[in-house]
């Protein structure tokens, strides 16, 4: 199957440049699998569109300030370093921009929120095949407790926002309420509909919710730059699947209940854990690597709350391969439900509308 084949022409006017005034204000367009029966609904109607009795699994990992400013303290030179994944204390993976001032051995001086330099330097200890380095911080007892405060979010590129941006309303929105466990340097967007007046309205529907997590990395923004999928390696992300949340999922599946994945993130989790020969998921902590696209089947997940994705990526494959499981019409299906999408003006993107493919 070829890459191209997942393009689609959007008006850049459609990509949602910040957030709603409310977060469950946005509108909510319902798929049915296997179908081109859509509905045009709102967010807040999720409470009475999900099955009964369902089990709904949201990723609670929490967004880290991962974009940082610095200078090379010899010629003043200007670096954006965006942290990838923490490999101990001080010891990170990060993309430098630009990366070709960036050899091993360069040292560089954090700035602060007032672009003035601070006493924490990071040097560059390696770089791998991709371009990413490796960072060991000096100056402070924990680079990650020192974020707040030098840190930006780390906003995807299609939102524009100027240089050194320390923007208070996406601190607050480029987060979901049920945030809890640090890690990820991009949202799971499909949260940041949620407000706790919607959940507590689907707990008090008697709809059971859960958490997973699985630590968002830079890669799911990534486009695929190979020709054909099966060419292209997904990035690693870390995830955790915990006992109380293996065994509601197991209960919920021997008792036929629907299990709702919100976000394409806790849909990886899912699929990705181990099960036993009976089938039940096992609890863990593992990386994944699973790349789902048209013909790919679902052993766990049966409905998918996501945001609209980016042309050719990752995303807009794996809901391709969602919403018409084992067959290849699932592209189609997709791609003429975005080309409704954007005649019906549809935000798109990390702050924008929502789907429910059930």
């Amino acid at each position: 199957m070829r890459t191209r084949d997942y393009s689609y022409s959007l008006p850049p006017e459609l990509i949602a440049q910040s957030p709603l005034d409310e977060r469950d204000g946005s509108r909510l367009m319902v798929v049915r699998r296997g179908s081109r029966i859509r509905e045009h609904r709102r967010f807040k109607d999720l409470v009475e569109l999900l099955p009964e009795n369902a089990l709904l699994i949201l990723n609670n990992s929490k967004v880290i300030p991962a974009r940082l400013r610095a200078v090379n303290p010899l010629t003043g030179g200007a670096f954006e370093i965006l942290l990838l994944e923490q490999n101990g204390v001080n010891d990170w993976w990060a993309m430098l921009r630009p990366g070709k001032r960036a050899p091993v051995g360069r040292e560089l001086v954090l700035l602060g929120s007032d672009a003035t330099q601070s006493r924490i330097r990071v040097v560059i200890t390696e770089v791998n095949a991709e371009g990413h380095r490796r960072l060991c911080a000096e100056g402070c007892d924990d680079l990650a407790s020192q974020l707040d405060s030098l840190g930006e979010m780390p906003l995807p590129p299609y939102i524009e926002r100027g240089t050194g941006n320390r923007c208070e309303l996406d601190r607050a929105r480029y987060q979901t309420v049920y945030a809890e466990a640090q890690g990820s340097v991009a949202a799971p967007t499909a949260g940041l509909h949620f407000s706790p007046e919607v959940l507590m309205s689907i707990r008090d529907r008697g709809i059971e919710v859960q958490t997973v997590t699985l630590h968002v990395g830079a890669g799911t923004f990534a486009p695929v730059k190979v020709a054909r999928l099966e060419d292209h390696r997904m990035h690693g992300e870390n995830y955790e699947l915990s006992e109380k949340t293996a065994e509601a999922i197991n209960r919920a599946r021997s008792e036929k209940r629907a299990i709702i994945a919100a976000g394409t993130t806790s849909l990886r989790v899912l699929e990705s854990a181990p099960r036993s020969p009976q089938g039940f998921l096992r609890a863990g902590k593992s990386r994944t690597h699973l790349f789902l696209y048209p013909p790919s089947r679902f052993a766990v997940v049966d409905g998918l709350i996501t945001n609209f994705h980016l042309p050719e990526s990752t995303l807009l494959m794996l809901v391709s391969a969602f919403v018409s499981p084992g067959e290849l019409e699932g592209r189609e299906i997709m791609l003429d439900a975005y080309a409704e999408a954007v005649r019906e003006g549809y935000r798109f993107f990390s702050y924008g509308d929502a789907m429910f493919i059930l």
